[in-house]
């Protein structure tokens, strides 16, 4: 298992066990993390699914795709240096991530 800790914009965190190979979007849409929408279902073809990475997980999920820096530019909240599309982060077995939403995602 992978754990998951969402920080929602209101300072609320949650911690989500989540199936490796599964997303980080995914994760969230399936236990009603608030702050995540995920409209496109993972499509890479929406952005509602925008977080910010700590530093630390940033270091093991790295940077975003050409594809998902271009759709990073219309987020609903500007992106930062640590911004990635949640669906685009698969989780890796054994492994803990943590994020922070924006404060909207429309």
């Amino acid at each position: 298992m992978s754990t998951v800790v969402y920080t929602a914009h209101d300072g609320v965190v949650t911690s989500i066990d989540g199936r490796p190979g599964d997303s980080i979007m995914e994760t969230a849409v399936r236990n009603g993390v608030r702050g995540i929408v995920g409209e496109c279902g993972g499509s890479l073809s929406c952005a509602t699914c925008h977080v910010f990475v700590a530093s630390e997980t940033f270091e093991l999920v790295g940077g975003p795709g050409d594809l998902e820096d271009e759709m990073l530019d219309g987020t609903a909240v500007d992106r930062q240096h640590n911004s990635r599309l949640s669906c685009q982060i698969k989780l890796q077995d054994g492994c803990e991530y943590h994020v922070t939403m924006p404060s909207e995602q429309v």
